[in-house]
């Protein structure tokens, strides 16, 4: 095996990844040793998250959606017996409702520095006024004002549970929500475009797409840097080079970031 894998390799080691194949998988399939394929995967992810930084500016996105997806590293915050970037980790995702792009997301913990800190750099990337909609965490409502101030149109989504019993309960069942309420927060928002629908269907694709956020597998991040890394991989594959299958093109070329379909060399050589 070179020491200096070729572009051809490279893209198969990086579609797989991007694809949700685990990174023994891609070992058996490919012959390439799983360190490679571990260390070409945190290498293009970080250089992807900053392809997104640099693209992903002067944006002209009328809605936008904020969530947040649960995940950890190393073990579950239960479990965590060293501090710092371990235990739970939380990613920030934000998803323009037109384009399906995905201009900003941060891993961090889910508390208000974290929520201000994406915020702050989501209101850095758009022009004009848009109307944001948010869950119910209380992080929002301040980390909005700092980041937009008045020039924002700002309503949350609040989703009422059923009771369930605890003989009832499931590790994995999600709750039943008998109803979700829509609330003004800033500015006038359009009451039918306060909704949380697309950016947590995103958040299916990201569990679909990104091997470290499946449920009940020892594949599960051993270090922060690396699941970061797969964020930026997932984001800049998803908005760049994915077809998205309802616009029959990319979310990046939805959102007037590009005018093309990516293709994997293209991202790994802008992300080198």
């Amino acid at each position: 095996m070179p020491n200096i894998l070729n572009i051809e390799k490279q893209a198969a080691v990086i579609s797989n990844l991007a694809e949700g194949m685990s990174i023994r998988s891609i070992e058996r399939i490919t012959g390439i040793h799983r360190d490679t394929i571990m260390r070409l995967g945190v290498n293009v992810g970080e250089g992807c998250a900053i392809v997104m930084d640099a693209k992903m500016r002067n944006l002209n996105c009328r809605a936008l959606q904020f969530d947040e997806i649960w995940g950890f590293v190393g073990s579950k915050q239960k479990n965590a017996v060293r501090t710092g970037n371990y235990g739970d980790v939380w990613t920030f995702v934000a998803i323009d409702v037109d384009s399906r792009m995905v201009p900003a997301f941060l891993v961090g913990k889910r508390d208000g520095y974290t929520a201000n800190q994406f915020v702050e750099d989501m209101a850095c990337r758009v022009n004009g006024r848009p109307q944001i909609t948010t869950d119910a965490l209380g992080a929002y409502r301040e980390a909005v004002e700092r980041g937009f101030g008045a020039n924002v149109d700002y309503g949350q989504v609040i989703k009422i549970y059923k009771d369930v019993q605890l003989s009832e309960q499931r590790t994995y069942s999600p709750p039943v929500c008998v109803r979700a309420e829509r609330h003004i927060i800033a500015g006038n928002p359009v009451p039918e475009d306060i909704s949380t629908s697309y950016v947590e269907r995103q958040n299916l694709t990201i569990r679909m797409h990104m091997r470290r956020l499946t449920r009940l597998t020892n594949g599960f991040s051993k270090k922060f840097e690396n699941f970061r890394a797969a964020a930026g991989l997932h984001f800049g594959y998803y908005n760049f080079v994915r077809l998205h299958k309802s616009l029959r093109m990319t979310p990046a070329m939805a959102g007037g970031v590009t005018d093309h379909i990516w293709t994997v060399p293209e991202l790994i050589k802008a992300a080198a």
